[in-house]
């Protein structure tokens, strides 16, 4: 994720503070020093960091803690609010009819994110379309069209006309139906005027009511001078920020919201249409600094919920937290956490299981479930007998034989299956051993603010008892 290495570091720092009731100049200091150091290493723009330093500086040196505040979790508090105050708020982007277009230099990821972003609209009851303009780019149009069939909106593009802004023109009154309307711009290698004039022209045509500038999270220093002049012609109101999935360091993408007096609209965090998230700055901080990001986490589990037992009407979702796990319960819950996106992902979202919790003390491929492996796993289920599916764990080396060629998959695939099975029981019996004390309580609130429902974790999805009831 972006800024990764900012947060396993702050982590660790913040957590030299553990035991201590007062925080002294020396320990703020190194909490500073590691902030500065991480932030620079992230390609941050020097002088926004030296302004979150001395803030927080000075915060911790003159500011009293609350009675009975460890020094550690008031430096925290500290650390996260100034953090939130140098990202900023998130985009206004309102549920209602409106025209966005994408600015972007080529590579940085415009038009995965424009179906991403139509696919995200779509969820939340709005009939987005995606014209795409792009007539620079050699299969801009069939990569258009695609991600569009994937994203299921609504799609204008037309590959024999060279002309983007008659296009754009064209693709507004072909999808006047729309609600919201997301003209895909073309990009280049580098900011050349042809493509400032291009993109002036296309605003001028479309009247957007916000420009959206896509960057790629590995940018570095260079965002800073492709914001400016994206700001200068168009005008950018939110920027996007794409490939977080990947070990970019995000540092100038940060540098370019505070260039053009923006904020951050959405994230993307994987290929798929709906890897994209909302951005929100109280979330993405907690996350970032190992406290969890419930919201998001409500958001996806809702989303998956209701994607799978529109499919598996008899399937009860709370069996996977109560540790009733058979390869059939297995089959069916990889879809549902597939959907909901890496699990790595997921546990960052939950206070305590994230970054510097128990998610560092699992093997590293125990949430390694890619949906490669899941077709195969399935291919290999369907080879297996319901004894088999029901206990898993009395499958032997002859039955291993046998459902390597009924299956046409490998032996040692088939050994893989059963030992994934057996990490991924071994890692839930963790999370329901890990759901007391602050969990509890954690989970408690939040059925409160789900406005009741069914029992356990039923609150999460509001009256009516939410995906887990």
């Amino acid at each position: 994720m972006v800024l990764d290495d900012l947060g396993s570091s702050l982590r660790g720092t913040l957590d030299k503070l553990r035991g201590k009731s007062r925080i002294s100049e020396e320990d703020v200091e190194e909490v500073v020093k590691e902030i500065q150091r991480s932030l620079l290493q992230a390609d941050v723009d020097v002088s926004l960091v030296m302004e979150l330093s001395d803030n927080i500086k000075q915060r911790a040196l003159e500011e009293e803690p609350p009675s009975g505040t460890p020094a550690r979790d008031f430096v925290l508090r500290i650390v996260y609010e100034e953090l939130v105050d140098l990202i900023g708020d998130s985009t206004e982007l309102p549920l209602e009819e409106q025209t966005i277009m994408l600015a972007g230099l080529q590579g940085s990821g415009k038009t995965t994110s424009a179906a991403k972003m139509a696919w995200w609209f779509s969820k939340k009851g709005l009939r987005p379309a995606v014209i795409q303009t792009d007539t620079f780019r050699p299969g801009a149009y069939d990569q258009a069209k695609q991600m569009a069939e994937r994203a299921e909106v609504e799609f204008y593009g037309d590959p024999d006309n060279d002309d983007p802004v008659d296009i754009a023109r064209k693709g507004l009154e072909a999808t006047e139906d729309a609600d919201v309307h997301i003209v895909d711009t073309a990009g280049r290698h580098a900011l050349e005027d042809d493509l400032i004039d291009e993109i002036e022209e296309i605003e001028a045509t479309v009247d957007p009511d916000i420009s959206l500038l896509v960057l790629d999270a590995a940018i570095g220093q260079g965002a800073k001078e492709q914001a400016q002049q994206f700001d200068e012609s168009v005008g950018i109101g939110g920027v996007v920020i794409t490939k977080l999935d990947g070990t970019a360091k995000g540092g100038g993408a940060l540098t370019a919201v505070n260039e053009t007096d923006s904020s951050i609209a959405f994230l993307g965090t994987g290929e798929e249409v709906q890897d994209i998230e909302r951005f929100e700055p109280e979330g993405f901080i907690s996350r970032l600094l190992g406290m969890g990001d419930l919201g998001s986490l409500v958001e996806r589990v809702e989303r998956a919920m209701e994607e799978t037992q529109e499919e598996e009407e008899d399937w009860d979702p709370e069996d996977m937290l109560q540790g009733q796990f058979t390869l059939k319960d297995m089959k069916k819950q990889m879809d549902a956490m597939n959907r909901m996106g890496p699990l790595d992902q997921v546990m960052d979202m939950i206070p305590g299981f994230g970054g510097g919790g128990l998610k560092d003390q699992l093997p590293d491929d125990a949430m390694d479930v890619t949906q490669e492996r899941m077709r195969s796993f399935e291919v290999i289920m369907d080879s297996m007998t319901d004894q088999e599916m029901e206990n898993p764990r009395s499958v032997g080396q002859s039955q291993v034989e046998r459902i390597s060629r009924g299956s046409g998959q490998p032996e040692e695939k088939i050994r893989e299956l059963l030992q994934q099975h057996k990490m991924m029981e071994q890692t839930l019996k963790q999370f329901q051993g890990g759901m007391d004390g602050d969990m509890q309580r954690m989970m408690k609130k939040m059925q409160q603010q789900g406005g009741g429902g069914g029992g356990g974790m039923g609150g999460l999805g509001g009256g009516g008892g939410g995906p887990f009831g």
